[in-house]
């Protein structure tokens, strides 16, 4: 056991790091030596290094390839987990050394955060221009793991449901109701006394099964025995929303501020909704807390919902 400690405090590299999660990507020592530009040989002899100093077998030799051993995927997970550090290290040291203030990783959830977030980042840049961000899109299956693992500093958008394991912290930021909208030509945008009966007739624009919205969506809907038809496209960017109800007599469900475009406006069908999701807000993690690039940047996604806030309000 101390030889086992010892190495792992005195041995074990970087370049050990990297190559335990190029060969838990990969599963073959081909591929690794042609990413990583590095002889298969060298490779064999790394790895046979890296096993033997911690007298563990980490990968199995299969007929599928190489396969993590219970050692090789915990020492992974956390190789992985440390190299994520090294590449916020080398962005800060970048950062100072080049004069900016650092950098933010943001996830932005979909279709939930796109009057939010991009205010927000005009303030950050009234602020501190020398702080930079890197935005990804993605659903709440892809950005939670990416915030837990600390490659991502924030996650923008409707909240999800509350953690019961209390690994994020969440702020709410804006409450602001989801509406059903049409394109200004839609029949029904010129129909008086509009019935929920109504949208039985057309198409829609939904959600994905499994996003926030498609169930209490589907739900409401059948409250008010609006079947869904078999005419649909799933989709969670509003680009393809908006362009589509453009040209379409689809219906889609989205937040009431995304109607107001001046290239592409919307009509909002005089039809009310419960309360379908939650509010938008920001997500991070709790046991890494926030550098201080991504407080600033939580500070101006509070400043700018409370614009929005009362931007709807006058």
């Amino acid at each position: 056991m101390a030889e086992f400690d010892w190495y792992l405090q005195v041995n074990l590299k970087a370049r050990h790091l990297r190559l335990l999660a190029a060969i838990d990507t990969y599963r073959n020592l081909t591929q690794v030596a042609e990413v990583t530009h590095v002889t298969v040989p060298a490779i064999s002899k790394s790895l046979a290094e890296l096993e033997r100093g911690l007298g563990l077998s980490l990968f199995s030799r299969t007929a599928q390839g190489l396969v993590p051993t219970p050692y090789g995927e915990c020492l992974i997970k956390h190789a992985r987990s440390m190299l994520t550090i090294l590449q916020q290290a080398r962005d800060e040291l970048k950062s100072l050394s080049s004069g900016a203030a650092g950098k933010v990783h943001i996830g932005m959830l979909p279709a939930s955060a796109s009057a939010l977030l991009p205010k927000a980042l005009s303030i950050l840049k009234l602020h501190s221009p020398s702080t930079n961000v890197t935005v990804i899109e993605g659903t709440t299956e892809t950005l939670l793991p990416e915030l837990w693992q600390g490659r991502l500093d924030l996650v923008v958008g409707r909240l999800p449901a509350p953690d019961s394991l209390g690994s994020f912290v969440e702020q709410e930021l804006l409450e602001e109701p989801v509406r059903l909208m049409t394109g200004r030509h839609h029949p029904l945008a010129r129909k008086d006394n509009l019935q929920w009966s109504d949208l039985c007739a057309y198409p829609w624009v939904l959600p994905p099964p499994g996003s926030i919205l498609r169930d209490p969506l589907e739900r409401a809907l059948e409250a008010h025995e609006v079947p869904l038809t078999n005419n649909y496209i799933e989709t969670l960017s509003i680009h393809v929303v908006r362009a589509h109800l453009q040209v379409s007599d689809c219906i889609a469900v989205m937040a009431g501020s995304i109607a107001d475009d001046f290239a592409q406006p919307l009509h909002i069908l005089p039809l009310s909704l419960p309360r379908l999701v939650r509010p938008a807000g920001v997500l991070w993690n709790r046991n890494r807390g926030l550098t201080a690039s991504a407080e600033l940047m939580r500070g101006c996604l509070e400043e700018a919902a409370g614009q929005l806030q009362a931007a709807a309000s006058s």
